[in-house]
């Protein structure tokens, strides 16, 4: 059987692992794909690098467009990243008449509509399975093993760098840019770790988790985003108190005035598994309405968790290379006419519990003040802890778990309780999912 021909554009840590991981299991990857998959062309910048990790048995360039309009390959893997060149050579290629596996969340999450109408409109495939979640094949369990459900919601630990910080914030008691150090040091975040500790890395990913259980374009733009830069150990340390660990989570909610699409830290039962997720592990968290919550983990970063991501899609894309292009998986699950412009709701209308920590006067009524605030705003409480003040101090902490409730109903209530004069500085407030 003639092999398949393909191009890698990047030869970095993933573009390593993927052509080590194809060449170490060569053999098994040919009997379940049903014919040999070459990386037969490889373009980077770095010569060098590439030298060094292909031996130089294959066609070595520094210009990535030559691969994408190459005659003989067939499949090309962008593993470039960002949304510049890369979707250029996506396009290219796909104008080419080449399938496409990327690992890039964030170009598909931008542009994905764009990029899966081009492949649509040529009969090509772009397959992803490695831009969510690393080697944890989620993509493939929403678009395919789970497409007999009504997905009612999903919500993920998709970014490791900020599992790992608030991992090591808890068991240490560190503050947040103390961790951060720590973690740029082990190579667990960037020298800029801005996508991530952003929460931007984790959105993109959401966005695309949403679009395939729900049936959507992707939107990225109207994800609420929200890192864990302003997290203070204090909270770590209340919500375990309260029985609860904080995790940056992206989740997407089937709603019946639209879908909930956002990432932020949230506290969750710490009895929940997704809960004791920890290090820079990755788990994802899907609840169907026939087959209840399915959870699903792994490494969710790394040269050879996430080669095996791409080198599925490869095997995918090569057992249906030859199929009629009507009869393969689409891109986002459902039929490209059945994709439903869903309105995304904006976080004031998002549905869900919180976490208020309150520095207050320690004197008769304050608790009578906020307590009726939040009444009137119909905020019922569902747990409270108040702290002695330290000796010699004249202010403590209040902290307030509410049942569930409307986000803008809470804006209204923190700003009257900001401005009581027995509430000193500003009101921290946290999502609670019970999940």
């Amino acid at each position: 059987m003639k092999p398949i021909n393909v191009g890698l554009l990047g030869i970095g840590t993933v573009g390593g692992g993927t052509f080590t991981v194809l060449k170490r299991n060569e053999e098994e990857i040919t009997r379940r794909a049903g014919r040999p998959i070459r990386i037969t062309a490889v373009a980077d910048k770095n010569l060098e690098l590439a030298r060094s990790v292909t031996g130089g048995d294959v066609r070595l360039t520094d210009d990535a467009f030559s691969v994408v309009t190459d005659p003989e390959i067939d499949i090309v893997v962008e593993l470039i990243g960002g949304y510049g060149i890369a979707k250029e050579l996506v396009l290219k290629a796909i104008e080419n008449g080449k399938h496409v596996v990327t690992a890039n969340k964030a170009l598909l999450a931008v542009h994905g509509n764009e990029i899966f109408a081009a492949a649509q409109k040529k009969g090509v495939m772009v397959a992803f399975e490695a831009a969510v979640a690393g080697g944890i094949p989620i993509i493939k369990a929403l678009r395919e093993g789970l497409s007999a459900n009504r997905i009612q919601w999903i919500a993920g630990i998709i970014n490791g760098t900020t599992n790992f910080i608030l991992s090591e914030m808890r068991d240490k008691g560190l503050p947040f840019a103390e961790v951060l150090k720590e973690a740029q040091r082990l190579g667990y975040a960037e020298a800029d770790p801005t996508f991530d500790i952003e929460g931007v890395d984790a959105a993109h990913k959401a966005t695309l988790m949403a679009s395939i259980a729900f049936g959507v374009p992707v939107q990225f733009d109207k994800a609420y985003v929200e890192g864990i830069t302003k997290l203070e150990a204090a909270d770590i340390k209340y919500a375990e108190q309260l029985g609860y660990r904080i995790k940056l989570l992206g989740i997407a909610r089937r709603r019946p005035q639209g879908i909930e699409l956002r990432v932020h830290p949230t506290l969750i039962p710490e009895k929940r598994l997704i809960a004791n997720v920890e290090g820079a592990m990755n788990a994802v968290l899907v609840q169907g309405d026939a087959v209840g919550a399915t959870l699903y983990y792994g490494k969710g970063a790394g040269a050879e968790p996430t080669a095996s991501a791409v080198i599925a899609d490869l095997v995918d894309v090569t057992r249906l290379h030859t199929a009629d292009p009507e009869h393969r998986v689409p891109h986002l699950a459902f039929q490209p006419d059945q994709i439903a412009e869903v309105r995304v709701l904006p976080i004031e209308e998002v549905e869900t519990s919180y976490y208020l920590r309150l520095r207050v006067l320690d004197k008769p009524g304050v608790l009578a003040d906020i307590t009726r605030i939040l009444a009137d705003q119909s905020i019922s409480i569902d747990a409270m802890l108040q702290r002695e003040p330290e000796e010699g101090e004249s202010q403590t902490d209040i902290i307030i778990l509410t049942h569930l409730t409307i986000e803008g109903n809470v804006d209204t209530a923190i700003a009257k309780i900001e401005s009581l004069d027995s509430v000193t500085g500003q009101v921290t407030r946290l999502r609670l999912e019970n999940l």
